[in-house]
């Protein structure tokens, strides 16, 4: 059976696709995130609309929308926003660090079936909305494309373990795409191991935030050996780095052979957004500042459009 990219609007395929960003978010609502933290608050529809339709102007063709269902998704919005800009967006399902739900939220005492069949159900039939408050309410007609995890400092502790094993599942059922939020002090390799023994093609694996999580590079090489790809966002983030460091990181990984294995996107909040903070970088930062910056480093178009085009095309069909 053919592959396709499974979208808010319908499945596409990936031929169809052009320049992508891999880890983004254009709508988070207000909820357990942003009382932690007021920059996880992307809540105006329109602010959103206006930062994406300038991302498509750009040249931006499709992205990937991070937040998860039961995290302050908000679902219905990401398909206003898709029908009215033209930017295909994959939305997530799966979880994020427990931290982003209430003590009480029914994400912690889930079964490992049953957070499977949540996420199986979002990715075959249509996502569910209310789930901030209640398990599975309320399902749409808007699907999820990917499937949203998160590993933190504790690795596969206790619930983590579960959410994990709910993932490989889902995954090795419908055989999605995963992304994992890799936190800094957590261990890739663990997580590593336990997939592969759970049944989940590592090829439509790819770990996020390495290049800021992870000082040991060898680490980047061992999961790139194990068929997982690196989706690099500490892009404009100059609390962590330059972008000149980041560009050193990517040459680092292309002179290991990886250049089909690396994604790259921004990973946004409210605050580097310029429709909600004119200072902000911007959704289209990456192509009307950081790719003219590859291109001055000495990467070549055809590494270009692996990044930004080929690679996307391969890890999100499915």
């Amino acid at each position: 059976m053919k592959k396709s990219i499974h979208t808010v609007l319908g499945n596409v395929e990936p031929e169809n696709i052009g320049f992508t960003q891999c880890h983004e978010h254009i709508m988070l609502s207000r909820g357990r995130s942003s009382e932690i933290n007021p920059a996880l608050c992307i809540d105006d529809l329109e602010k959103s609309l206006v930062e994406t339709v300038a991302y498509r102007r750009a040249g931006g063709s499709a992205l990937v929308e991070a937040q998860p269902g039961g995290c302050c998704r908000d679902s219905e919005s990401l398909t206003e926003i898709a029908v009215r800009s033209g930017v295909h967006i994959i939305a997530s399902t799966g979880f994020h660090k427990l931290q982003f739900y209430p003590e009480t939220h029914w994400i912690r005492s889930v079964s490992e079936k049953d957070l499977a069949e949540f996420c199986i159900g979002e990715l075959t039939q249509g996502m569910f909305t209310g789930t901030d408050q209640e398990y599975r309410p309320r399902q749409g007609g808007a699907a999820a494309g990917i499937i949203k995890t998160a590993l933190d400092i504790c690795n596969l502790e206790g619930t983590y373990r579960t959410l994990f094993g709910a993932a490989a599942i889902a995954q090795a059922e419908t055989g999605a795409t995963m992304m994992v939020h890799i936190e800094k002090g957590s261990s890739p390799l663990i997580l590593l191991d336990f997939l592969r023994e759970r049944g989940v093609n590592l090829e439509m694996v790819y770990f996020c935030h390495m290049d800021r999580a992870c000082g040991d590079t060898d680490i980047f090489l061992q999961v790139l050996e194990a068929g997982v790809s690196l989706e690099f966002d500490t892009i404009g983030r100059f609390k962590y780095h330059s972008d000149e460091a980041e560009l050193e990181l990517m040459k680092r990984v292309l002179s290991w052979g990886g250049g089909e294995q690396l994604l790259f996107s921004l990973d946004t909040t409210r605050s580097r957004l310029k429709a909600y903070d004119p200072d902000a970088v911007g959704l289209a930062y990456i192509l009307n500042t950081f790719v003219p910056a590859m291109r001055k480093a000495g990467i070549s178009e055809n590494q270009i459009q692996k990044i930004s085009v080929d690679n996307p095309r391969r890890i999100l069909a499915w």
